[in-house]
């Protein structure tokens, strides 16, 4: 069985709507294939990441940049998941009350150094999460997960 971590940050409002939804979508195409882990990025471990088949990242955007919590979590897990992670599938969630461009660019920026695949285009949700976007974060959540399930990523 293959393993989706969803690794959220924020103090459980806009964000974790969204990243509830997209673990709401990934369930639905899971047919016993995939298992979906939601996990609070103070919570998360580095083993935890090291077993993770595919990775959703969410955070709020905070002062232009990703939460200290999504920071804290690279901070703990970089370097021992470091040479490990080559190519494992990710995508990218960001909660914004501005454009959320300093948010991405600085997640990306980190993920690089592990060399994963970012296989979806990036959720960028601003303001608050209206149906359109809790749809779509499960259909991202769906598209992974079926991905995951038959080998895509």
């Amino acid at each position: 069985m293959k393993t989706l971590l969803i690794v959220w940050a924020g103090q459980g409002g806009r964000t974790l709507q969204l990243a509830e939804a997209f673990a709401e979508g990934a369930r639905e195409c899971a047919d016993g294939e995939v298992r979906v882990l939601l996990s609070h990025a103070l919570d998360g471990r580095p083993d935890e990441l090291l077993a993770a088949d595919a990775l959703l990242l969410a955070t709020p955007e905070k002062f232009g940049y990703m939460a200290g919590a999504l920071k804290d979590f690279f901070e703990r897990c970089f370097y021992p998941c470091e040479h490990a992670l080559a190519g494992r599938p990710f995508c990218v969630l960001v909660s914004a009350g501005n454009d959320g461009s300093g948010a991405l660019s600085s997640i990306r920026r980190i993920v690089t150094g592990w060399r994963m695949n970012e296989v979806l285009p990036a959720l960028l949700v601003r303001g608050e999460p209206d149906g359109a976007a809790l749809e779509n974060a499960r259909e991202a959540g769906r598209t992974l997960s079926a991905g995951l399930g038959v080998g895509l990523w």
